[in-house]
């Protein structure tokens, strides 16, 4: 579960997002890191259930640093305002696809899949898709996939036009022409705080393991 006091904390980060204050209050900041890296280890468990490789991950091999890269940005501000974790068999920064936690006040998520991936692997991806889309359509059209996440890849970016090699008519054009294949499921504040919260995550990361084990499989 995530604590009060995490969320608190992030909520006065999102206010007083540099660092004089941030080292003010890094005593804030540890406990609150120790909370996400718990709520990590237990997700590891949870996960190794139905996805074997997370067991070997450590937490701290999972969990994001709250630093943010300003060197691109335009937004210069030092520091994220969530905190959150990425499981995939080689650790958050591993290639393909896996599970990721995001916890930010009233925006908080667990969801999974493969986010912009490199164009090789997105050739591979798309190609399985068109070769097996009968078992594209068998997963995300099951009752259970579809009541989990009812907006499927609503917030995934499309191609315009199909990508080289692809016909517009064919029937599996509308995820071909997809550029990350990620689903996400919402948690309250109050969801997030309750004691079955990890518990309710791994169960969301169970549902999402199709997509995952498609998505890798195609890679490798």
């Amino acid at each position: 579960m995530i604590q009060s006091t995490t969320l608190k904390f992030l909520k006065d980060l999102k206010k007083n997002n540099n660092k004089p204050w941030f080292d003010e209050h890094r005593d804030q900041f540890e406990v609150a890191k120790e909370n996400i890296l718990a709520l990590a280890g237990a997700l590891i468990k949870g996960i190794s259930a139905f996805d074997p490789p997370i067991a070997d991950l450590q937490p701290k091999d999972c969990t994001f640093r709250i630093n943010r890269d300003v060197r691109f940005s335009k937004d210069k501000s030092p520091y994220k305002s969530n905190m959150s974790a990425y499981f995939n068999k080689a650790g958050k920064k591993g290639n393909g696809a896996g599970y990721y936690i995001h916890i930010e006040p009233g925006k908080s998520f667990a969801a999974g899949g493969i986010w912009m991936p490199a164009t090789t692997d997105l050739a591979k991806i798309r190609q399985e898709i068109d070769y097996s889309f009968n078992d594209w359509k068998k997963m995300i059209g099951n009752a259970t996939f579809k009541k989990q996440f009812p907006k499927g890849f609503a917030d995934n970016e499309r191609l315009t036009r199909p990508p080289k090699g692809y016909d517009e008519n064919n029937p599996a054009i509308d995820f071909i022409k997809m550029k990350s294949f990620v689903i996400r499921k919402h948690f309250s504040d109050a969801e997030v705080q309750s004691k079955s919260f990890a518990k309710d995550v791994a169960k969301t990361f169970q549902h999402i393991h199709p997509l995952v084990e498609f998505i890798n499989k195609a890679i490798d």
